[in-house]
């Protein structure tokens, strides 16, 4: 089991830059494949990233959705059982709840919100034009 928890979320103007924060509780960081979704209002929960890890290369590799790929980058911080999604060049159309998630193994790289067992309570992201 893993609990969750986003923080960073709030107002912002477009093409300006923020950073959400999810930190990890419970056991075994290292055993979940990270993503982060977003939900906009009247929307379905969709896919923006999803950081893996290998305890065998010590590594990660990062998905990312279309829509926010060369503008977002998601890091992890294992020693702190935190992820993270910077967020730049923001839209309007990037406000949303966004929400983190994790799942195992922590080599998977789902992009369906439905592989993910585990969640937080979303953080709101609203930007500005």
């Amino acid at each position: 089991q893993v609990q969750l928890a986003e923080s960073g979320g709030g107002l912002v103007q477009a093409g300006g830059s923020l950073r959400l924060s999810c930190a990890a509780s419970g056991r075994s960081f290292t055993n979940y494949a990270m993503g982060w979704f977003r939900q906009a209002p009247g929307k379905e929960r969709e896919f923006v990233g999803v950081m893996t890890w290998s305890g065998i290369t010590r590594s990660g590799t990062r998905y990312y959705s279309d829509s926010v790929k060369g503008r977002f980058t998601i890091s992890r911080d294992n020693a702190k059982n935190t992820v993270y999604l910077q967020m730049g060049s923001l839209k309007p159309e990037d406000t949303a709840v966004y929400y983190c998630a994790a799942r195992s193994p922590a080599t998977s790289s789902a992009t369906t919100a439905a592989m993910y067992p585990y969640w937080g309570q979303g953080t709101q992201v609203t930007v500005s034009s």
